[in-house]
């Protein structure tokens, strides 16, 4: 009898752009000699999900919950094995959607911190959404593996968020050399490496890649995600080969 395929259910749409590249990046590296080597996935792209910030800030009360467990269960109804959300500051609800979904959901933070820690990185500067920034969601996991985590002044932290609210959700050009200024004092601060924990910031990893020494949470998700759903993954950096050899 011939095994069952496992189902991948993408929760995605928060936002739109980052869920697609998501699967651009699951595609282009899982290694495959047909259609049929690839992953299985459904994917949901809920776009008019209440927004993660305005709600963790306290600027909206429309709570993004309710709408990603009624998707994240829909996505298990149909048959899904595992999930994942390519959208850092949704794991701010991790804890909301794991009580009620029966099939396990991978956790970029997680997953990025123990990158991070594998390659024996002991401090690291984050740019993400002010929303994960406040929530210290990084911060927590990185407590428990003994890694500090560096944040940029609240000034820096506005232009962060411009750059992901105001130009890349807008489809607008984005500032790439304010973020690599900002990335810059991470690293002057004593950073080792620096964390694209946005996934909206992930969608400029290609042109900021040989610059700095940065890190892609999405990049990440992407190699746990392959590797969780039994294939082989191809093509990423050296640094993650190393994580699968004995």
């Amino acid at each position: 009898m011939t095994k069952k395929a496992p189902l991948l259910g993408i929760l995605g749409g928060l936002g739109p752009m980052s869920t697609v590249y998501f699967c651009e990046l699951l595609i282009s590296h899982t290694k495959a000699e047909s259609d049929a080597d690839h992953i299985d996935m459904l994917i949901s792209s809920r776009a008019t999900t209440p927004d993660r910030t305005a709600f963790i800030l306290g600027k909206s009360d429309r709570d993004p919950l309710p709408v990603m467990k009624e998707e994240a269960l829909r996505l298990f109804k149909a048959g899904v094995d595992r999930i994942v959300i390519p959208c850092n500051t949704a794991h701010y609800f991790y804890d909301g959607l794991c009580q009620d979904l029966p099939v396990p959901l991978i956790n970029i933070i997680e997953e990025t911190v123990l990158h991070l820690k594998r390659r024996g990185i002991t401090t690291f500067g984050l740019l993400a959404t002010e929303g994960t920034v406040k929530s210290q969601a990084y911060k927590k996991i990185c407590q428990r593996n003994g890694i500090s985590c560096i944040t940029p002044s609240e000034e820096q932290q506005a232009r962060v968020s411009a750059i992901i609210y105001e130009q890349i959700k807008q489809n607008r050009p984005a500032d790439t050399e304010a973020l690599l200024a900002i990335s810059r004092d991470l690293l002057e601060r004593g950073c080792e490496a620096i964390v694209l924990g946005c996934t909206e910031l992930s969608l400029l990893k290609p042109t900021l890649s040989d610059k700095l020494p940065f890190v892609d949470s999405l990049e990440i998700l992407a190699y746990q995600t392959i590797l969780a759903c039994g294939k082989t993954p191809i093509g990423f950096p050296d640094e993650f080969e190393e994580e699968t050899e004995p």
